[in-house]
């Protein structure tokens, strides 16, 4: 197996290890107002917490910037808790569409709390990475997987949303308030759970 391969499978299964499903958590937070339809306006926000998280995992891994992994552990699940807290207060699904402003506003949020995530993939990665001196393409390779892993979850996620609305006829909206909440319950678990909290 090429090094590109491994790096690239160690990413997607980064993201789908249920032992680190905080982050198939905010992927669904992001996710939980939409069903397959509307994969595109889904791609769009995912694609901006890509961007936000590549940035931080190429300059956290490369050494360029520092963090306090502490606190990065408590701010992951406080984005996951926001966004499952905006969805509760979304009258309907064109919340992206609503305004152009709004739109914008919710790509920004998107693409920070990526930069938050990827400061928790580079911890990970950096172990990986061990004594390896050349970590352009490891580090290109793995970021090309989390996202791959990534589109697996919206995909997934999305079809069983859909599943459950268009098949069963759960109402959207108490559709969009259970997963939400339950999203909400876990992320607040999480952030309680923290060593940060009790500093």
């Amino acid at each position: 197996m090429s090094e590109f391969r491994l790096y690239l499978d160690l990413g997607v299964f980064h993201i789908l290890d249920f032992a680190g499903y905080d982050h198939m958590l905010f992927v669904m937070a992001i996710a939980a107002i939409y069903l397959l339809n509307d994969w595109r306006k889904v791609l769009v926000l995912v694609t901006a917490f890509t961007i936000g998280h590549s940035i931080t995992l190429a300059l956290a891994t490369l050494d360029l910037i520092k963090y306090d992994l502490e606190l990065i552990e408590f701010l992951i699940p406080l984005t996951i808790f926001i966004t499952a807290l905006a969805n509760l207060f979304t009258r309907d699904r064109r919340r992206f569409e609503a305004t152009q402003r709004k739109g914008y506003i919710n790509y920004f949020f998107a693409g920070f709390f990526g930069t938050i995530h990827g400061l928790g993939f580079s911890s990970y990665l950096k172990v990986l990475l061990g004594a390896e001196q050349i970590i352009l393409k490891p580090l290109f390779a793995f970021n090309i997987g989390l996202e791959i892993g990534q589109m697996v979850i919206m995909t997934l996620f999305l079809t069983l949303s859909t599943v459950f609305v268009d098949f069963f006829g759960v109402d959207r909206r108490d559709w969009k308030m259970i997963i939400s909440s339950i999203i909400l319950g876990v992320s607040a678990t999480l952030i309680l759970g923290t060593d940060y909290m009790f500093k």
